[in-house]
Formats: C-alpha cells, sequence, structure tokens
C-alpha cells in the first residue's frame, strides 16, 4: 500500500481560494523590511501567497489586503515592481 504524500496548501490573497503551494507565488517581507517575490520560496520573512493573475495581484493591493498580512506598508513604487514582476513570470 503506498503512502498519498500530502501537498501543501496555502490561500491567495487576492481571491482567497485555497490552492496547492506550488501554483501560488510568495510575497514576502523580509527582515529589512523590504518586499519582494521570492520564487523559490525560502528567503526568510513573514510571507503572502499569491495566484500568478493580475487580478489577484490587483485585487490585493487595491483592497490593501497585502499589506494587511504583511504587516507593513507597501508603497505604490513597490507596487509597480511587483505589477512588472508579474508580467515577467507570466511571459516564461
Amino acid at each position: 500500500m503506498t503512502k498519498l504524500r500530502k501537498i501543501p496548501q496555502r490561500v491567495c490573497v487576492g481571491c482567497r481560494e485555497k490552492k496547492p503551494k506550488k501554483e501560488l507565488i510568495r510575497i514576502v517581507r523580509t527582515p529589512e523590511g523590504n518586499v519582494d517575490i521570492d520564487l523559490t520560496g525560502k528567503k526568510s520573512g513573514r510571507g503572502v501567497y499569491i495566484c500568478a493573475q493580475k487580478e489577484c495581484l490587483h485585487s490585493a493591493t487595491k483592497g490593501k489586503k497585502l499589506a494587511k498580512n504583511l504587516k507593513i506598508y507597501v508603497p505604490p513604487e513597490i507596487v509597480e515592481k511587483l505589477y512588472a514582476s508579474f508580467e515577467e513570470i507570466q511571459e516564461k
């Protein structure tokens, strides 16, 4: 009898849907206070997960869900950087 492996689940900040961790993108607040996209999922700091869709990012930034979950103010220039990074990820 084979043992079923548990797939880690996380909730998207934008759409609030529970999905497998590998399908989501991690956004992390580093100990220095910077907000970055963590493609490896291993950077230290407080992280939130979001779908790889612009609608979810828009929902998370418009409703200030991202800032609330990261427990830090997210400046507009960082939001623009996140949008640019999302475009790069979607092109791959």
